[in-house]
């Protein structure tokens, strides 16, 4: 396996929602630093143009148990798979209760990385490769790229929708919850390039669907896992980001919400607002415990709300599946 990384911080009020819960945005911020200090530092272990490593993608990512303020979060990044332009990085997150010295994993996370020039940022360097302990790991390794190759293309295809505001609209419906979240993109956003960080998106991703959730279930909500992201272009620093969220999907236990992002280059006139990330958050809702409450059902309006709706329910069964085939495995 390649190199590996590691990165810990204590866990502020200012990471947690007003009962004490850490938020998702702040875990996947953190795996995004990991992912990034570690694939950047690979990428330029060769001779050439210095690099910056610029995530692509995340694989769907799952919340196992929560963390609370005071705990201390420690992630462990590791290159697993090398081709010529891409990096993958698997990324495992474990809490810390310092008081009583207790572990447990909360997140496992792969992402995608893509290293651009620092002389040319339009132009993508070449990855020093890793060594395999053997030749199914790299085979392994081949399938999930291009796997994820795949999926990233079939979801470029269902990338133009738009969020449209409902005058007085009706508790429990899609129009009552869907929330946006307005963003000026400044240098502490960015990474070298002047880009925006993958983590920075990931946490506004996460507060907007925090919001819908919060809208619609009127309680104590958490992220329970994040399906694929997909950062389809970059966004430049000066931007104005525009992250918008809706429910989709209701079972009796979760909700699912989607996110997209869109970018508008204010200073470059010539150009136009372009979608830049999407992806599928779902939440829980905690009673005063952390103890699982029933989501109110989605009260759907019309042919898009229910085809959202059968989509959603479609890969609500199809995790829900795989997380049993998953369970069977390891048993």
């Amino acid at each position: 396996m390649g190199p590996k990384q590691q990165i810990s911080r204590i866990m502020r009020p200012d990471d947690a929602n007003i009962v004490g819960n850490v938020h998702g945005g702040t875990i996947l911020k953190m795996i995004e630093e990991a992912g990034c200090i570690i694939g950047t530092r690979h990428c330029n272990t060769q001779p050439g143009d210095r690099c910056a490593a610029q995530l692509a993608r995340v694989e769907r990512t799952d919340f196992l148990y929560p963390m609370f303020i005071g705990e201390v979060a420690h992630v462990s990044a590791e290159i697993t798979y090398t081709s010529n332009h891409s990096v993958e990085v698997q990324v495992q997150v474990m809490s810390e209760n310092i008081l009583t010295g207790s572990m447990k994993m909360t997140n496992r996370a792969t992402l995608w990385y893509v290293p651009f020039s620092l002389k040319d940022v339009g132009k993508v360097t070449e990855v020093p490769p890793i060594k395999y302990a053997n030749p199914e790991q790299e085979e392994e390794g081949k399938k999930r790229y291009e796997a994820q190759k795949m999926e990233r293309l079939e979801t470029k295809e269902r990338n133009g929708e738009q969020l449209m505001p409902v005058s007085a609209p009706e508790p429990y419906t899609v129009g009552f919850s869907q929330s946006s979240l307005i963003h000026l993109v400044g240098p502490s956003d960015c990474t070298l390039h002047g880009f925006v960080r993958g983590g920075v998106t990931m946490k506004l991703m996460d507060e907007v669907a925090g919001i819908v959730a919060a809208r619609h279930c009127k309680t104590n909500i958490v992220t329970a896992s994040v399906d694929a992201i997909n950062f389809h272009r970059k966004i430049m620093k000066g931007c104005v980001v525009t992250v918008s969220g809706r429910a989709t999907f209701t079972s009796n236990k979760s909700m699912e919400i989607e996110v997209f992002v869109d970018a508008d280059p204010l200073i470059e006139a010539e150009k136009e607002k372009y979608r830049a990330v999407t992806a599928f958050f779902t939440y829980i809702s905690l009673d005063k415990e952390n103890k699982p409450l029933p989501i109110p059902a989605l009260k759907l309006e019309g042919e898009e709300d229910q085809k959202h709706f059968e989509e959603g329910k479609a890969r609500y069964l199809q995790n829900k599946a795989k997380r049993l085939a998953d369970k069977q495995r390891q048993q």
